[in-house]
């Protein structure tokens, strides 16, 4: 809309001077445009096997969001061949640490950058796992403030034990090395110390939409739907 604003406005002028706008106009309104929209984010906390993964998939069916998993970025910079930060992810994964805060922002930043070049009408995300804790919070302030807008926290809230056993049997298939007992109590101890205390914080600013995570996946869905209906 406002690149249309431009162009007309460049348009009109021209007109008046009794000039047609140029492609270089209407190409430089375009990019005006772009870079005044910012993302809009929404980050999805919750601890392992909370469903965080899969109530980001349903919403992506039903609502114009992108899903951006901390975790899937992660591993998948593991796996690429060449990666520098490979190695490194793989160790902190695997003993249930936080990867550093500079590796997952620059994953996230390029991401959604690359997202919005392919099309900016895809400003909207769900960054799934992120911030996990005080160091990750100040990491995306320092680099994200002004660059994007935080609309709410949404929290899958769960009982660790109910966390555990599904990882658990997700872990039959899912080939993650991560699921297993040992390194899921690691996570579980992980997400109590570090990351609870960011949701308690954004609850103090009344930015925390909560979800009762142990129900079915269907019921799930259906508060949450009702949240996001709410917001907008």
């Amino acid at each position: 809309m406002i690149g249309r604003l431009l162009t007309n406005v460049a348009a009109a002028a021209h007109r008046l001077s009794g000039y047609r706008p140029s492609a270089s106009v209407s190409a430089s309104a375009s990019a005006i445009a772009s870079a005044m929209k910012k993302p809009q984010v929404v980050f999805v906390l919750g601890g392992p096997g909370a469903g965080k993964g899969t109530q980001c998939a349903k919403i992506v069916e039903n609502f114009n969001y992108t899903h951006l998993s901390a975790g899937d970025l992660l591993r998948a910079e593991r796996a690429r061949e060449g990666s520098q930060s490979g190695l490194l992810i793989a160790n902190f994964i695997k003993e249930g640490k936080i990867v550093p805060v500079e590796i997952t922002i620059d994953l996230l930043k390029t991401a959604m950058e690359e997202i919005m070049k392919k099309d900016e009408e895809k400003y909207r995300f769900l960054i799934d796992g992120f911030p996990r804790n005080e160091d990750n919070l100040q990491g995306w302030n320092k680099v994200m403030d002004g660059n994007a807008h935080v609309n709410f926290v949404l929290f899958f809230d769960c009982a660790d034990q109910v966390c555990i056993d599904r990882c658990l049997e997700r872990g039959k298939s899912s080939g993650r090395s991560d699921d297993n007992r040992e390194s899921l109590e690691k996570r579980i101890q992980t997400y109590l110390r570090s990351t609870r205390p960011i949701i308690d914080l954004y609850q103090k600013q009344g930015k925390v939409r909560c979800v009762d995570a142990s129900k079915s996946v269907d019921e799930v869905f259906a508060d949450v739907r009702g949240i996001l209906d709410k917001e907008g």
